[in-house]
């Protein structure tokens, strides 16, 4: 199957309660087409009601992580404003679904992650690059500022080092990504298939409620006042205590063993 059917344009695979997705254009840099947007959304959406995956990782095929959007669509369209919309609400819906789903998402980053591809990492839970990567925000270069990829990079780096990536649309290596907040951290090229199965098997591990309470709870709270925060959190925490998996993993502390989850 080529990776211009709408089939492969992300290949997913499964092991171990551990989902990988990978982008699959390589001949365009993984740009966002429509079609790419819409068929990753669709399997986010399958894997937010599969009870058997517990942490999913998000790839790049070929040379790249992701260029962004696929400004040759954009030009085919005549830059049409009906296309326009779709576009971007397409990409802010899928942006949302990966905050909103159940299971925390790694960005497995490679290459380049530019515009929208940027956007994807910063939106992602927790990202790992290899160090030869390179980020930017270059929209400001061609007059058509990275408007949205602002939304997730304002909310994972500082208002100056978002604004400096934003405003000069320069390219940073990995190891300023790193710095800046915009990826957990980088790793030898040749290492990063091995670190990143090591930290989804590590939170493969825990129990999938209690990542989806927590992941949950942290967006949430992220964006309400001190003291709203507080609340919501606490009971939050009431509730979690409630569900077996808190139970058991509390017991099984006391008790010095291993827990046995089941994910209720």
């Amino acid at each position: 199957m080529t990776s211009g059917t709408q089939e492969s344009l992300v290949v997913k695979k499964q092991d171990d309660g551990i989902v990988y997705l990978t982008l699959n254009r390589p001949q365009a840099r993984n740009a966002l087409s429509q079609i790419m947007l819409e068929t990753l959304h669709a399997e986010f959406d399958a894997i937010a009601a599969d009870k058997s995956v517990r942490v999913v990782v998000l790839a790049g095929a070929g040379p790249a992580f992701c260029s962004g959007h696929d400004l040759k669509e954009m030009r085919a369209t005549g830059f049409d404003r009906a296309y326009a919309e779709k576009l971007f609400n397409t990409c802010g819906k899928l942006m949302q679904r990966i905050v909103s789903l159940p299971q925390p998402v790694i960005a497995r980053v490679h290459g380049i992650a530019t515009a929208a591809g940027a956007q994807l990492v910063a939106t992602c839970d927790l990202a790992i690059a290899a160090d030869t990567t390179r980020f930017a925000t270059p929209g400001v270069n061609i007059g058509f500022f990275c408007s949205t990829p602002m939304v997730a990079l304002s909310r994972n780096v500082s208002n100056k080092h978002a604004m400096q990536m934003l405003l000069t649309g320069d390219l940073i290596d990995a190891a300023t990504a790193c710095r800046f907040g915009l990826v957990n951290d980088i790793v030898p090229e040749t290492e990063l298939d091995a670190a990143v199965t090591a930290l989804a098997s590590k939170i493969a591990a825990k129990s999938r409620l209690t990542l989806a309470i927590g992941k949950e709870a942290y967006y949430h709270q992220a964006e309400l006042p001190l003291d709203a925060a507080y609340a919501y959190a606490q009971g939050v925490m009431v509730d979690n205590l409630q569900a077996l998996d808190a139970q058991e993993g509390i017991t099984a502390f006391i008790d010095k063993r291993p827990p046995v989850w089941c994910h209720a």
